[in-house]
């Protein structure tokens, strides 16, 4: 399984902190969140990353090859990372994870190491990450599912009402299903001219075709998005001491 992790975005939002460090670098107490994220692909024993990165992008190479040398991480860049959207971040990392079972992240995500070992052991070939009990509004992207926890759809306009949670911005994907992922990125790339999408319209296509993606509970384990100062402040209060 490769890990791939999309780090391209300015982050204006996080502006002033983002003037010359880029979101992922930032820190969370005292570890940045990209050192928490590596070193929990780590602790899951994947060892094999790819990273889409843009903005400030120096920085993040140095930092990975300083903090964790015995990664094997394939760096790509996304040269519109300001006018583009994580959609055509990952399809630049498609001639390298076809073939392989993949795990996807957001690279602004604080999260408890388990949450992928939930995924792996889930038992569903094709499944992400859900954060279910907590307030929705309509900024989050929500998932409806079924009885089975089979995903009927995910986006920002899912019905708070009715949604089962919010995908926190991790996903595990079979190497089957990743080829019907970048068939369906294609013709939202290089005909549909769809860049400045989420990728989870992708995942909506594939499932409105028939494609089986489960919807895995992370239930009380801690995860968090950082999009602004005032998350930074939450997290590291969440995370104290981790």
């Amino acid at each position: 399984m490769k890990g791939v992790i999309l780090a391209a975005g300015i982050a204006s939002r996080l502006r002033p902190l983002t003037e010359t460090t880029p979101k992922c670098l930032l820190r969370v107490g005292d570890p940045t969140i990209l050192g928490r994220t590596l070193q929990n692909l780590r602790q899951n024993d994947i060892r094999e990353i790819v990273m889409v990165t843009g903005y400030l992008e120096e920085q993040i190479h140095a930092f990975v090859r300083g903090k964790f040398p015995n990664l094997h991480v394939q760096f790509l860049t996304n040269p519109l990372y300001d006018s583009t959207n994580n959609i055509y971040s990952l399809w630049l990392a498609r001639d390298y994870v076809l073939n392989d079972d993949m795990l996807l992240l957001d690279s602004d995500i604080i999260f408890d190491q388990s949450i992928i070992t939930l995924l792996v052991e889930s038992g569903h070939h094709n499944c992400l990450a859900m954060k279910s009990g907590i307030p929705l509004g309509e900024e989050e992207i929500k998932v409806l599912t079924d009885k089975t926890g089979r995903i009927l759809e995910i986006s920002k306009v899912v019905d708070p009402k009715k949604a089962a949670g919010e995908s926190i911005g991790i996903e595990k994907f079979s190497a089957e299903y990743v080829s019907t992922l970048f068939g369906i990125l294609k013709e939202k790339m290089i005909v549909r001219k769809e860049a400045n999408h989420f990728y989870e319209a992708a995942f909506q296509e594939s499932i409105a075709k028939g494609s089986m993606i489960y919807a895995v509970d992370v239930q009380d384990r801690s995860c968090m998005e950082i999009d602004t100062a005032e998350d930074i402040h939450r997290a590291a209060a969440l995370f104290a001491g981790s």
